[in-house]
């Protein structure tokens, strides 16, 4: 069986083994994808791994051996499901392997913000601005404490969940916007009649929900007009979740206070990206996912659905 990794770099730039893919078949992995080398690299793939190069309707029709692709992600929408239904094709994906790693990062991004962890640190790494102090310590702006605070949390999936769980281990109020009902919630979390009355009480806003045309831009300049000025806004779900230009215009106009990112509408972001130069926003390059562990679990996972598929007993499968 002949197996073909599109992109293999972003699950294992080097500091993971294949080994467990390599049982299985004759495999071929490739750092990159450009779309014009798809078909000549997965012509005789029967299975083939992908994590963002697209498999479209079209280049499915083209690949007469394929008989299974799994996605090296939680998001599927690379592939064109219906037409590898119609193909005989299974499609699977790889569900909550970095829930953990999501929810840390929510708050790196947090603490970075509330300490200003990061700007202390390069202005003594940079300027020594320690040793010149007449005082013991210094600070030129606020450092508030978690405690107290009201996190907003939008979706209460795996990763919102374990996030809400964070929260109440530093002693905040979790206000939720959840489809859950109120009773089902854990004791201490407490659900919003709706998205207006998260956004008007919380103090943070981290975004856990999918992608879809309800929730694209959902945090737009209407959204934030009803934010505290002091709100942080947290993004590790998916890009698009927020209007880019309204978040910029809101952050540099002070109408909120910081916002952390980890997710943007375009991957890699072009040069113009107004949160790129928006005032108190920290942007990380798509990186929430990425921990070692959680790389590693993820390979784990795609070699057993391989396994799974190959047993006749597909799981994790999306079509």
């Amino acid at each position: 069986m002949k197996i073909v990794v599109l992109d293999g770099y972003g699950l294992n730039p080097g500091d993971l083994s294949w080994e467990a893919i390599r049982e299985l078949g004759d495999v071929t992995v490739y750092d990159r994808t450009p779309a014009e080398q798809i078909l000549q690299r997965a012509a005789d793939a029967d299975v083939i791994l992908t994590n963002k190069v697209p498999l479209t309707a079209d280049t499915l029709a083209q690949l007469p051996r394929l008989k299974y692709v799994g996605v090296l992600a939680t998001g599927y929408n690379v592939v064109d499901i219906q037409a590898a239904s119609a193909q005989g094709v299974t499609v699977t994906n790889i569900p909550s392997y970095s829930t953990d790693s999501v929810a840390q990062i929510v708050f790196a991004h947090i603490l970075n913000i509330l300490n200003r962890v990061g700007y202390y640190a390069a202005q003594n790494a940079d300027e020594q601005r320690w040793c010149k102090s007449p005082d013991f310590c210094y600070w030129d702006s606020p450092i508030h404490e978690l405690a107290g605070m009201t996190i907003g949390i939008v979706g209460f999936g795996h990763i919102g969940q374990a996030v809400a769980r964070i929260a109440r281990a530093f002693g905040m109020k979790v206000l939720l916007f959840t489809s859950k009902s109120a009773e089902s919630l854990p004791e201490g979390m407490a659900k919003a009649a709706n998205l207006e009355q998260l956004l008007r009480e919380s103090d943070i806003v981290t975004l856990h929900c999918p992608l879809t045309p309800d929730t694209q831009h959902m945090i737009d300049e209407t959204a934030l007009s009803k934010m505290k000025p002091s709100a942080i806004l947290i993004n590790t779900g998916r890009g698009p979740l927020i209007d880019e230009e309204a978040v910029a215009e809101a952050l540099n106009t002070g109408r909120i206070h910081a916002a952390g990112v980890d997710v943007l509408s375009t991957e890699p972001p072009l040069p113009g990206n107004p949160l790129l130069t928006a005032k108190n926003c920290f942007i990380t390059p798509h990186i929430a996912w990425a921990t070692v562990e959680a790389r590693q679990r993820l390979m784990k996972i795609a070699a057993d659905n391989i396994k799974a598929f190959l047993a006749g007993a597909p799981v994790n499968a999306v079509n």
